[in-house]
């Protein structure tokens, strides 16, 4: 027997401490960015297809990454060169962003912040199922999900705190209060802090040792069925194109140009895989996505419901908080400003919950096991964001975020526990990226309709998306019925 040794709770703690920065950088992204679109010139339309560059960069570059850190050893080992090299990058973007004072440039910046984001956070995923036994797993990403709380609540709450401390939280024309610009600039000290901790206080198995643990799940050889990939992808080529023609024909919203163009360049990928035999990284990476075990396919609708919900949380809340709750549509105004703080509180809040959830999720996990215990998550989720369109003073707020927090915490730690059990060790990161596909494209699904949606059937009321985005999460629960529970060693 060659077992894969049990880490200490200390041990678990370390190789987890990076995600503390890498979700304080995300939080700032994701509480203030709307924010210094609407500062900038944006208007709330607008705001969707801005964020477009975060989920479409993700889609790229977690597979690619994942890819290559399956296939690299150095002095720093397997996945924490890409931990280090993303963390400088990522720094680099917040400094850069609060400072951009062009609307075209900020949304360049977020493309650069979030390309760094996701070279550090696919490998963190990875990391995990490489050193730790079965067992151990949901302890990990759960530990991973008290550190995104525990960084996500400061980070979210800070120009809040840092008004409250005398900095000016209003902008001139133009510019972008020095609450936000002061944040950003703490969020890449604590980011380039906790990553470098976690690179200098872990090491890593090499991959030929992963090879031969009792719980290293070996690669099945599949074979990609050409004749099928070729008859989807000529059928989501032409699903695209004809999308892209109704959309120039009755001139509807250019989002829909997007959800059109996804279409096309799936079906355009699957005809390649159909004819293709060599072995670049495109071409392998495609195959893997063909042939991805059966359990990946089986959270994708999971994945796909969750992560619509949130994205609907992160770009709308702002709008219709600030609109609903404080009365004003205007990012110059102070009404809107306090709105924009208060959100911030609220994002805090969740996070913070989720980081408590955390603690509890393992517990859940024993006595009800990983599918029931995401489901109640999930539906509590589900009912803090339709309550949104019931509550109306802002204080209250606070409430719905506990149901929040409880699915967030349960969506970044319990899809990867069912998931990790059956991936082989040689293509964990790889795989790992390609589940990020079932993240990523919700979110493209919603920079596309959700603005058309809102104004089709809700007089363009950004408050609504938070209801569209709660019945997500109930489809969600739902759908993890489906999925097969594994057995933890």
């Amino acid at each position: 027997m060659n077992r894969k040794p049990n880490r200490s709770f200390w041990q678990i703690w370390n190789m987890c401490f990076g995600f503390l920065g890498i979700q304080f950088a995300f939080a700032l992204q994701n509480a203030n960015v709307s924010r210094i679109f609407q500062t900038l010139g944006a208007s709330v339309g607008d705001i969707p297809m801005l964020w477009i560059a975060a989920p479409f960069t993700g889609l790229i570059v977690q597979p690619l990454i994942g890819y290559a850190s399956d296939r690299t050893w150095g002095r720093l080992g397997r996945r924490r060169p890409y931990f280090l090299a993303g963390a400088v990058l990522t720094t680099l973007a917040l400094l850069w962003m609060p400072n951009s004072g062009l609307l075209w440039i900020a949304a360049m910046l977020l493309w650069l912040m979030d390309a760094s984001i996701n070279v550090s956070m696919e490998p963190f995923r990875a990391f995990v199922g490489d050193q730790l036994p079965t067992g151990q797993r949901p302890l990990g990403y759960a530990m991973q999900s008290f550190f995104i709380g525990l960084g996500a609540v400061v980070a979210s709450a800070l120009p809040y705190l840092l008004a409250h401390l005398g900095v000016s939280n209003v902008a001139g024309p133009g510019g972008i209060p020095a609450t936000v610009r002061d944040a950003f600039y703490i969020g890449g000290a604590v980011l380039l802090g906790s990553v470098l901790w976690t690179v200098l206080s872990t090491r890593e198995y090499p991959p030929e040792q992963l090879h031969v643990f009792d719980d290293a799940v070996k690669p099945e050889p599949m074979q990609v069925e050409r004749a099928s990939a070729s008859r989807h992808g000529l059928a989501w080529l032409l699903a695209g194109l004809l999308g892209g023609w109704l959309v120039h024909r009755y001139n509807l919203e250019h989002e829909l140009y997007l959800l059109a163009g996804g279409l096309a360049a799936f079906g355009l990928s699957q005809l390649w895989v159909s004819v293709a035999h060599g072995n670049d990284v495109f071409t392998q990476v495609m195959t893997d996505v063909n042939t991805m075990p059966p359990a990946m396919r089986r959270l994708a609708l999971v994945q796909f419901f969750s992560w619509f919900a949130m994205f609907a949380m992160w770009i709308y809340t702002t709008a219709g908080v600030a609109q609903v709750h404080f009365g004003s549509s205007d990012p110059q105004s102070a009404a809107y400003n306090n709105g924009a703080n208060w959100v911030g509180v609220l994002f805090a809040a969740y996070n913070g919950f989720a980081a408590l959830a955390s603690l509890v999720v393992p517990w859940m996990v024993r006595r009800w096991g990983l599918r029931i215990s995401h489901l109640v998550n999930l539906w509590l989720g589900g009912a803090g964001l339709i309550s949104f369109l019931l509550i109306r003073e802002p204080h209250w707020l606070l409430l719905p975020m506990l149901g929040v927090g409880f699915a967030w915490a349960s969506i970044l730690s319990l899809p990867y526990a069912l998931l990790s059990d059956n991936l082989p060790a040689e293509k964990m990161g790889v795989y790992m990226g390609i589940f990020n596909f079932f993240v990523v494209i919700p979110q493209l699904l919603a920079a596309s309709v959700l603005g058309v949606l809102l104004r089709l059937f809700f007089h363009g009321q950004p408050i609504y998306a938070l209801m569209l985005g709660g019945a997500s999460l109930l489809v969600a629960g739902l759908s993890v019925l489906r999925v097969q529970e594994p057995a933890l060693a």
